[in-house]
């Protein structure tokens, strides 16, 4: 078998407007596909990342809550490569969403940092 990267990651929100917007609007994300899926009462977005790596964004009636915080199994976090760490923060605290304090992780030497998406879904940015 020869994987070569992640296609995508998929995400079921609980406010499909709000996500969008979010996704959309305040990350930058393209906006490949929209669906509307009548029978399950369900939208799916596609949204693309400059690599060609994509997020499907689903909304169905009445999702569960995730579990977090404590750590939970699953998913952990999504992470975002950027190549400035420090402009990606000013952009999303000057749009209104709160970022952790940076911090460095001790076995590459990158700062990282973590925020939330409007479902409380960690994200992160990894400086490259």
């Amino acid at each position: 078998m020869r994987l070569e990267r992640i296609h995508h990651a998929a995400i079921i929100c609980s406010d499909y407007q709000t996500s969008r917007r979010f996704y959309a609007e305040i990350l930058g994300l393209a906006v490949v596909r929209e669906v509307h899926r009548r029978e399950r009462n369900s939208y799916k977005l596609d949204l693309a990342l400059p690599d060609g790596s994509q997020i499907e964004l689903f909304s169905f009636p009445d999702p569960p809550p995730r579990p977090s915080y404590p750590e939970a199994r699953g998913l952990r976090h999504l992470a975002f490569a950027t190549p400035d760490l420090d402009e990606a923060v000013r952009e999303l605290e000057a749009k209104g969403v709160t970022v952790e304090p940076v911090r460095v992780d001790e076995h590459t030497g990158r700062r990282f940092t973590f925020f939330a998406d409007p479902d409380g879904l960690p994200l992160e940015l990894y400086e490259e």
